[in-house]
């Protein structure tokens, strides 16, 4: 049986208590889910617990948890990890708001997609990273226990070992002010030598269809563009680059964007709409980087549509 290795800190009862365990067999899955969920289903105030995790993996458990598993809920990751990290945010959040007991109470078993994906770029594990250290800060007024369960065959040792740093109680948990600052100190790619200047967030719409981004996306794109821009302009100039999907505009600023939270925080009903500034940008977007510029200089945004 390979080895699994799990955080349980000590979180106050009407906290955020946000756990990890890492697994290198279907075993040591099943280790670390059981007593877990029987912390979920002994819980006072609480809904049934739920796992999400590969199919697989939810089958092994439910043979493990015989008579109980009727008694527990169980997603499969890929219909729960249907986008971007931020769409994760949108997702928790909602189904809180749904399915959660008072204030917030569930527990919440989730081991998130990366095979089903073919495997994540860097840049997209940079951002799940992201995720997970934002979410002790995002999720934190509310009551709800999460294990984060890293099968260590699909997701990969440097992805687990970033996750620890991510998570309370594993002995190397970084701060989120720590992490997210190092993930921001990694340069992004130079723009191409040939972009195109855009007098405005308006103008992406016929720049990006003539890239070929269809009608709707087109829209969507410069929805996205404009929500950025009014949440956190003055926009000193828009510069745009690429082909459909992988559409680029980098909006550069006059100030910088000082809340790492920015975009992450679910408004009041969790729908994305374009009043929503940076939480509709990342919602309909595939990336959206935020780098702070060098001393008197001002952010720059830089979304990417697909």
């Amino acid at each position: 049986m390979s080895r699994s290795t799990s955080a349980h800190p000590a979180a106050a009862p009407d906290r955020f208590d946000h756990r990890m365990a890492a697994f290198g067999s279907d075993e040591g899955f099943v280790a670390a889910a059981l007593p877990f969920l029987a912390e979920g289903l002994a819980a006072r105030d609480e809904p049934p617990p739920v796992a999400i995790a590969a199919p697989a993996l939810l089958a092994v458990l439910r043979d493990a948890l015989g008579t109980d598993a009727r008694d527990i809920g169980f997603v499969d990751h890929a219909d729960w990890y249907t986008g971007t990290a931020a769409n994760a945010v949108a997702r928790g959040a909602g189904y809180l708001a749904a399915n959660a007991g008072p204030g917030g109470r569930v527990h919440l078993l989730m081991e998130p997609d990366w095979a089903g994906r073919a495997g994540r770029s860097v840049r997209e594990s940079a951002e799940w990273i992201r995720y997970e250290s934002l979410a002790n800060l995002l999720f934190a007024p509310s009551a709800t226990t999460v294990l984060c369960a890293y099968d260590i065959r699909t997701a990969g040792p440097a992805v687990v070992d970033a996750a620890r740093r991510a998570h309370p109680g594993t002995g190397v948990y970084e701060q989120p002010s720590v992490l997210v600052r190092e993930l921001d100190a990694v340069p992004l790619a130079p723009p191409p030598r040939t972009v195109t200047r855009l007098p405005g967030a308006e103008s992406v719409r016929a720049w990006s269809a003539g890239r070929g981004l269809a009608a709707r996306e087109a829209e969507l794109f410069t929805h996205a563009v404009a929500a950025a821009a009014a949440a956190h302009g003055p926009v000193v100039d828009f510069v745009a680059w690429g082909e459909a999907p992988a559409c680029v505009c980098e909006l550069r600023l006059c100030r910088a964007v000082a809340d790492p939270l920015a975009g992450f925080v679910p408004p009041p009903g969790g729908e994305p709409e374009p009043g929503h500034g940076l939480w509709f940008t990342r919602q309909v977007c595939a990336y959206v980087d935020v780098r702070d510029g060098t001393a008197g200089d001002g952010a720059r945004i830089r979304v990417q549509y697909g």
